[in-house]
């Protein structure tokens, strides 16, 4: 690991964490039901896009952390590590519960794993297919 690749990751990484505020904000606005719509798109999306982005740019998934390509350190694990947010999905389902909808969190957090992965799937065939 170079220098500059940390910060090309903490480039993404800001990139990212803006614009996940922005899309949180942007979905709270207009939704304002119990269901945390904002973290669960946002992760949802940006599991369809590093799903697709991993095979466009060829990652060896056996070796990830050998990759060592800028445009991996300032997309997949800066931008979109910085767009999605596991500890804001928990956060989310710690809010549900204690606001007495244990159902709807443990829904919400098997929904998201379960779509997160279903889109980083779609996003990789999508990319295979597209050649």
């Amino acid at each position: 690991m170079k220098p500059v690749d940390v910060i090309w990751v903490g480039l993404g990484g800001g990139l990212g964490s803006v614009l996940r505020w922005w899309v949180g904000r942007l979905v709270g606005e207009r939704y304002k039901g119990h269901f945390p719509w904002g973290t669960f798109l946002i992760n949802i999306s940006g599991s369809l896009v590093i799903g697709y982005l991993s095979v466009l740019f060829q990652v060896d998934w056996h070796n990830r952390h050998g990759h060592g390509m800028v445009l991996n350190a300032f997309v997949l694990t800066g931008v979109l590590g910085g767009y999605t947010t596991f500890s804001s999905m928990q956060l989310d389902a710690a809010g549900l519960a204690a606001k007495q909808h244990a159902r709807l969190a443990a829904s919400y957090l098997f929904l998201s794993v379960a779509a997160g992965l279903l889109a980083a799937l779609a996003g990789a065939a999508l990319a295979r297919v597209q050649g």
